[in-house]
């Protein structure tokens, strides 16, 4: 049985290393917080939410397959929690078993199989019972398709045919093996034979039709006997315990995979509670081939500040269909660079399967994300801030693909305008021209003010909101880029008359958008 509930047609990569920009994906996004809340206090689910998180889908039907699933589980909450915890009961079965497997013998290996399988088969009958109990009230193509192949392979008949091998298995009447003789008088040929049966016909009591047969037996202090009997046995038996050894690994397998699948929804599942709670909107996104270059949201808005501060949050608009670089300057503590956030958080939900945090999000898929944010001054540097930011980029530009997504966070501030304007400049021209979408946020305004003279074409421009009367909003829109920092401002809030310091505090909070989805 297969359980893909995460892809239609594979497994997921289970264990395998991270792509190469996770760590700063992870760092640049703030991503710790949200892994947290689909995690609760379960170490196990937040090492699945990341592994899945960090390996965007590429396909839009993929992304579409997993929201179907996802809204199951949203449906049925107890569903899904009793099947992550009836996976990690089964996972757990040869934990349970006392006493350890001594060395590698087919008779150890047998018992033990027998033990755990027995454990395995009321687990198996506890997920028959709960695919019974849930059948046909799924939406999801794929939760129908697991649940019917589960009562398919799982009849009442199969659980009385394993039980009545495992009975078998446990030779209450000793091993029944046929042999050859070999050369040199050496046995050959073992094969395990079902115990013929105690009961005598009529026949063979009036007639003694018995077979002949003759029995020896080991005395009890006969330690060379008994261990030439127990090789004799264990040649027997080599066979059928590493076939019931493998039966054991494949209901392992299938149960360890299906804690990890369904512990992704359950996940997504306990961060659409948190956020709902903070009564924080969230919408399913509407993925579009990687070559359409949209992007569109509505309502859009930082999840990461939104689980510290909830509903006291602003949510912002952005229409950059067809853009291949979004430019968003302006003043300092203004939104840019939570707007750039909130749209690298919203693009990884998105390929993960998962709702945004908006209104409504539309955006093509990128062949893959990275981040090249400022970092602080790091005192063990060999070389200067600069060079770092180069050599970092350097790296992410030998990996990047056409329709990547690239975020840059202030790239290129440590060194003068002009200089700073200059090799950005030439980043953003070299990646549109590679096929590769640019959020780019910047104060340097030669730089702006150069890309929206010649290259406004398939690029949008946006800036931090700021009223007549000097307020700040926290929404970014569009506009052209301005050469000042509106310093006259900060000088009136900090050395200004302290009431109009008062009333002109920023708003930190917004009416609550969107809705949770269905």
């Amino acid at each position: 049985m297969k359980v893909h509930l995460l892809y239609p047609d594979r497994d997921p990569a289970t264990g395998d290393q991270l792509p190469s920009q996770s760590a700063d994906l992870t760092r640049d996004l703030g991503l710790d917080s949200l892994l947290d809340r689909m995690a609760g206090d379960d170490p196990l689910l937040r090492d699945i939410a990341t592994q899945t998180l960090l390996r965007p889908l590429q396909n839009p039907a993929d992304i579409g397959y997993r929201q179907a699933v996802l809204n199951d589980c949203l449906t049925y909450p107890e569903l899904t929690q009793a099947l992550y915890d009836l996976a990690g009961d089964a996972v757990g079965s040869p934990r349970r078993i006392r006493g350890w497997l001594i060395g590698q013998y087919p008779s150890g290996v047998l018992h033990r199989s027998v033990d755990v399988l027995e454990l395995l088969l009321v687990d198996l009958r506890r997920l028959r019972a709960l695919v019974d109990e849930h059948a046909g009230r799924c939406q999801s193509a794929r939760f129908n398709t697991l649940f019917a192949t589960i009562h398919r392979e799982l009849p009442d008949d199969y659980f009385r045919v394993i039980e009545d091998h495992l009975r078998r298995l446990r030779f209450p009447n000793g091993v029944f093996l046929t042999a050859q003789l070999g050369p040199g008088g050496q046995g050959t040929g073992y094969v395990l034979r079902k115990p013929a049966s105690l009961k005598r016909s009529w026949r063979q009591l009036l007639l003694g039709t018995e077979p002949i047969s003759y029995t020896y037996r080991i005395p009890e202090r006969d330690e060379s006997g008994a261990l030439a009997l127990a090789v004799l046995e264990n040649q027997g038996i080599n066979l059928v315990a590493d076939a019931l050894a493998q039966s054991v690994d494949h209901i392992l397998s299938f149960f360890t995979l299906l804690r990890f699948e369904i512990g992704f929804y359950l996940g997504g599942l306990q961060l659409n509670q948190v956020l709902s709670e903070r009564h924080l909107g969230l919408c399913w996104p509407e993925p579009e081939a990687e070559d359409e270059a949209a992007l569109t949201a509505r309502g859009l808005y930082d999840i990461t500040l939104g689980l510290s501060i909830g509903d006291q949050i602003v949510g912002n608009d952005l229409d950059a269909d067809g853009a291949s670089l979004v430019m968003i300057t302006g003043t300092n503590q203004g939104g840019k660079s939570t707007l750039l956030r909130s749209l690298g958080v919203a693009q990884l939900m998105m390929q993960a399967g998962l709702f945004a945090p908006a209104t409504a999000y539309r955006a093509s898929i990128a062949a893959a994300l990275y981040s090249h944010y400022r970092r602080e001054e790091d005192p063990g540097m060999e070389s200067g801030k600069l060079d770092e930011e180069l050599a970092r980029m350097s790296r992410i530009v030998d990996r990047l693909t056409p329709h990547s997504l690239i975020l840059c966070n202030e790239s290129f501030a440590p060194t003068n305008e002009r200089e700073g304007s200059h090799i950005a400049r030439q980043l953003v021209d070299g990646l549109r021209a590679a096929q590769i979408r640019v959020l780019y946020v910047t104060h340097l305004y030669d730089l702006a003010a150069g890309l929206a003279a010649t290259g406004a074409d398939q690029a949008v421009f946006l800036r931090p909101e700021r009223l007549s009367n000097a307020e700040r909003t926290y929404r970014v829109i569009p506009g052209d880029p301005q050469p000042t920092s509106f310093g006259p401002d900060l000088y009136q809030r900090i050395f200004g008359d302290q009431s109009a310091a008062d009333s002109s505090e920023p708003p930190v909070h917004c009416t609550p958008v969107g809705t949770e989805p269905r």
